[in-house]
């Protein structure tokens, strides 16, 4: 909440190169800006002057030196990334456990981009990822738990940590009738894996990853074709988790091999089971809370990083009493 006091920062950058990145095309990133804090920002050859309330002036300042700093380190400044600075902003005491990566910032390497976590808990998430053999990420749609995964497993990847990447859900259909959509068993499943597909876009060169899906250094298929097999090397990725049954849970875990990590994320709320029929999630969150080397982390609305509308989608539905 903002103090009635009224101020103005002027804030001054030596590269106007870069002062027009951080202002970007047609001063979205300013006009971004503002609207979340409710400042006026003035632009005066190579200074900006930010002007408002007291507090929503500090928290703006903040936000924009942190983003010129990253152009200064040569990276770009993206809309996500102005929203990632903004939820951060209020939680920046030093955490020693975060001092594994560069800087201490929990960043995650990929061919294509740098992956940076903008909540808390994604950053929990990312870590326990590298550093558990087997982490559960639980919550709703669009906070991350997957596409992070897939980013440290790509990761772990191109650094040979691991020899393998495996990615794989359980074929449930959620209203719709896979058998009979047109095609081989690979086309039928091609499109339910589409999520994972995505992400994998995001990390890695289209040839790269096609050639690595060709020699099966990549592998998408359904949680049934897991069954028999010990995954060895391999990071593993169990997608959509809460539509795996009790069974296929206990399956998939004691797969896990040598040198391996295995990530399982999943939405409590979104089960496409039929009636009656518990979820392995569920069960395993409740019998493997307490095993030392496995972590859950959890996600709420407050980490939904897609559209704003999404968060508050998720809250309503969540506030909902008649459910």
């Amino acid at each position: 909440m903002s103090t009635g006091l009224l101020t103005e920062a002027i804030l001054e950058f030596p590269d106007n190169r870069l002062l027009i990145d951080l202002c970007g095309e047609f001063d979205r990133n300013l006009t971004d800006i503002e609207a979340r804090t409710g400042v006026q920002i003035l632009r005066r050859g190579n200074q900006l002057a930010v002007h408002g309330p007291e507090d929503a002036v500090s928290g703006a300042r903040e936000v924009l030196e942190a983003l010129y700093d990253r152009l200064e380190n040569g990276r770009a400044v993206e809309r996500g990334d102005i929203d990632r600075e903004f939820r951060l902003q209020d939680h920046e005491e030093p955490d020693e456990q975060l001092e594994m990566f560069t800087g201490g910032k929990v960043e995650i390497k990929t061919r294509k981009k740098l992956i940076e976590p903008r909540t808390d808990a994604q950053k929990a998430y990312v870590r326990s990822l590298f550093e558990n053999e087997m982490a559960f990420g639980i919550g709703p749609a669009g906070t991350g738990k997957t596409y992070l995964a897939v980013a440290v497993g790509v990761n772990m990847l191109i650094t040979g940590a691991v020899d393998k990447i495996i990615l794989c859900r359980p074929a449930v259909e959620a209203g719709e009738r896979l058998g009979f959509l047109p095609g081989t068993q690979e086309e039928k499943v091609d499109p339910y894996m589409q999520p994972l597909l995505d992400a994998l876009n995001d990390f890695l060169p289209g040839k790269q990853q096609a050639k690595m899906r060709e020699e099966k250094t990549i592998e998408i298929a359904p949680l049934a074709f897991m069954r028999g097999r010990t995954l060895s090397n391999a990071f593993v990725v169990l997608d959509e988790a809460q539509n795996a049954t009790t069974m296929q849970m206990k399956m998939f875990l004691t797969r896990l091999g040598e040198g391996s990590r295995m990530v399982i994320t999943g939405d409590r709320t979104q089960t496409d089971l039929p009636r009656g029929v518990p979820s392995g999630l569920a069960d395993a969150e409740r019998l493997l809370s307490h095993v030392p080397g496995i972590s859950f982390n959890y996600f709420t609305a407050k980490d939904v990083v897609r559209h704003p509308l999404v968060a508050a989608i998720i809250e309503a539905y969540e506030g909902d009493t008649q459910a």
